[in-house]
């Protein structure tokens, strides 16, 4: 942990997935100076890992087809992480070229989720990782595995606990730095997701695992509680509820990344995220989306803004001086 002050402050780290798992799944397609400048606020706003492209066939994937020249013109400066999702190894060959920080690959928990979105089945999902692991650790380029419908699949229904165990495993032993646990479709509540992570926790260590929850049942918040209760501290979430998922209909967008810092700040964990820029950031990218902002806490900030009232960050921090 972390001093603030001099009192030990838990640290949780935030990884934004706005640009790239929230813009693809939005029907409006932002240009590269939109999702450059997009990036840019994240990253302003105090966010240190940012996935913001796919390598991806841009027939399928249209609002990726630019990541190459949006990584290109990124600002390599500070502490930032820009990541990128990785579908084979022409893709990786593409993210290495584009001087990546970072890769993710994806596969799921249901072979009718995999076969639906990357056509293939899990076990043949994890044999190609393979050689993508070793290619990418002998880089020195670190691979996040993204294991979805943790909970649930749209197609195969429900997941039981020890098949998610047993694959987050595989994903560790294959080489993968960090899994990331999806709940794809949402429908996840803390007495389903909680013996999920008991599960998986017996076989990976909650250091190297992350939680990615939908809301598309609101239970996304909630669903977070018992990851931070069992010392998981890497949270995925995007900036003002962005994306959804054209597998899962019905699937809303991931947690709000405003929710997010909302609720850890007010238990007391530190995010470094200036929840007053993010907030911002979630209504400028609204607006460009033409669609309404997915954050209540972003709605609410944007409000308070527009009354000239002073920003959460500033009331925290004592700097609210009216009576």
């Amino acid at each position: 942990m972390s001093k603030e002050h001099g009192t030990p402050v838990d640290r949780v780290s935030l990884v934004e997935v706005g640009p790239r798992d929230g813009l693809q799944n939005e029907p409006r397609l932002l240009s590269l100076a939109q999702r450059l400048l997009l990036i840019n606020r994240l990253a302003e706003s105090g966010l240190q890992r940012i996935e913001v492209g796919a390598f991806v066939s841009p027939k399928r994937v249209p609002q990726m087809a630019d990541s190459a020249e949006l990584f290109e013109a990124l600002p390599r400066k500070g502490a930032t992480r820009y990541g990128a999702l990785v579908p084979n190894l022409q893709g990786l060959q593409a993210a290495i070229q584009a001087r990546v920080d970072e890769i993710g690959l994806f596969t799921a928990c249901s072979d009718g989720f995999t076969r639906a979105n990357i056509g293939i089945s899990v076990e043949e999902s994890l044999v190609s990782f393979a050689p993508l692991v070793a290619e990418a650790r002998r880089l020195g380029i670190k691979v996040r595995g993204y294991l979805s419908t943790v909970i649930a699949c749209p197609y195969d229904g429900p997941t039981r606990p020890k098949r998610v165990a047993a694959l987050a495993e595989r994903l560790l032993d294959l080489g993968c730095h960090e899994i990331s646990l999806g709940d794809t479709i949402g429908v996840g509540t803390p007495g389903t997701v909680a013996p999920m992570l008991d599960a998986v926790l017996h076989e990976v260590p909650a250091g190297r695992l992350a939680v990615h929850f939908h809301d598309t049942y609101g239970q996304g918040l909630a669903n977070l509680l018992p990851a931070l209760e069992r010392g998981i501290r890497t949270i995925d979430c995007s900036v003002a509820g962005l994306g959804g998922c054209p597998y899962a209909p019905g699937a809303s967008g991931n947690v709000a990344s405003e929710e997010v810092v909302y609720l850890l700040h007010g238990l007391g964990m530190s995010t470094g995220v200036n929840l007053d820029k993010l907030a911002a950031t979630g209504q400028w990218v609204s607006e460009q989306l033409g669609r309404p902002n997915g954050s209540r806490v972003g709605q609410a900030l944007h409000a308070r803004a527009r009354e000239q009232q002073p920003g959460l960050d500033e009331i925290a921090q004592g700097e609210c001086h009216d009576p």
